[in-house]
């Protein structure tokens, strides 16, 4: 039993950072159930749901909340519901007659969380975009990449899971806490580029003294230190290092073979190129795993850059129980732990309708009000 547990959370069907919300809730214990379109042919949803990891955990009604009897099916289920998360444009669930207004009048005790890339107001708000567009605009992406090279984008960990969907999670389990003491619900506005802002606010306070550069590969964190980058090893794989620190430079230079060598000192900028290529060329001396086994037990702050299915099988993440299968697929377990009301995965991700049954029983509804229900088009 989660943290969670005993919380009803309604999910609207969308892409990305809102049921990547839904999952971390649904980790956490709390009932969520989905309200999926009956048949979705648009933005790739129209497919099989057992690998959809962000599904899992979850239960599923349809309902097509184009029509008046669908918004009024949506609003009854609205009305047992503790929470509430979307992710349309702003302005479409006020079209459909579900919006925040019409929510909280048939249940003021409702948290109304919403999922955005520009946020509920301002000039871009009703325009389209994706997370590179999202972590552009938050000064983010300018960041992320080599001196002398264009941006790279970071897959869409920034934008659509870290400061979208992360932050709606915590910003609906805020409003759920706040609701239990005045009994009022509220909305929660999450909106990509402010949580991407709010991911890189130490930088920030290092703008504020001088001490990052705009521009890429001239920082400590991003690639320009060599104590603080990525290498290639023999046999083509790679390696990590993170020795920030005064005596894990040291061990660094101790494992690497390199103490007693005559080099520029750490911090000395002006020597970064030359201490970089020195490091360039010993990691290659060896490979991937030789290099594991000279940085066993120390703290350098080494590691081996693993792919996803290897950091599955990786002796630490198997030890902490990392990893879960459902369904067949292998997937970060929930996160994070508890150590009284530990976090679960508790059911496969549903195909649409699956589990809505059981789900309406639970949530209070009668055998003639899932009737009426079903007569506004609600299916399972």
């Amino acid at each position: 039993m989660g943290p969670l547990s005993g919380i009803k959370v309604l999910e609207f069907e969308a892409i990305g950072p809102c049921p990547f919300a839904g999952m971390l809730l649904a980790d956490m214990g709390a009932d969520v159930l989905v309200v999926d379109r009956p048949v979705s042919t648009d933005l790739g949803l129209k497919r099989e749901r057992w690998f959809d990891v962000m599904m899992r955990g979850k239960r599923s009604v349809t309902i097509d909340l184009k029509t008046l009897r669908g918004a009024e099916a949506a609003l009854e289920l609205v009305a047992r519901a503790d929470a509430l998360i979307e992710g349309m444009r702003p302005g479409v669930m006020e079209r459909l007659g579900l919006g925040p207004a019409t929510a909280l009048a048939r249940n003021p005790h409702l948290v109304y969380g919403r999922m955005t890339g520009f946020g509920q107001d301002g000039p871009l708000s009703p325009r389209a975009g994706h997370d590179i567009n999202y972590i552009a605009l938050a000064g983010v992406l300018n960041a992320f990449g080599r001196k002398g090279e264009a941006p790279v984008p970071p897959l869409n960990l920034v934008g659509d899971f870290g400061g979208g969907g992360m932050l709606l999670g915590f910003g609906v389990a805020c409003a759920l806490l706040e609701a239990s003491r005045s009994g009022t619900g509220q909305v929660v506005d999450a909106a990509m580029v402010d949580g991407a802002s709010l991911l890189a606010a130490m930088f920030s306070g290092f703008l504020a003294v001088n001490q990052w550069s705009e521009k890429r590969g001239e920082n400590i964190l991003d690639t320009g230190a060599p104590w603080y980058d990525v290498y290639e090893t023999k046999d083509g794989k790679y390696v990590a290092v993170g020795a920030i620190e005064a005596r894990f430079y040291e061990e660094l230079l101790k494992r690497l073979g390199l103490a007693g060598e005559k080099l520029p000192a750490q911090n000395d900028r002006s020597g970064w190129p030359a201490l970089k290529a020195r490091f360039t060329e010993v990691f290659k001396s060896k490979s991937r795993d030789e290099w594991c086994k000279a940085f066993e037990g120390s703290d350098a702050c080494f590691a081996p850059v693993l792919t996803f299915s290897e950091a599955r099988r990786d002796s630490h993440n198997v030890a902490r129980r990392a990893f879960v299968s459902v369904s067949g697929v292998e997937q970060p377990a929930p996160a994070p732990r508890f150590s009284r009301t530990p976090p679960a995965v508790l059911r496969s991700p549903p195909e649409r309708g699956e589990g809505g049954a059981q789900a309406l029983a639970e949530w209070g509804f009668g055998d003639k009000e899932i009737v009426n229900l079903k007569s506004l088009g609600l299916g399972f």
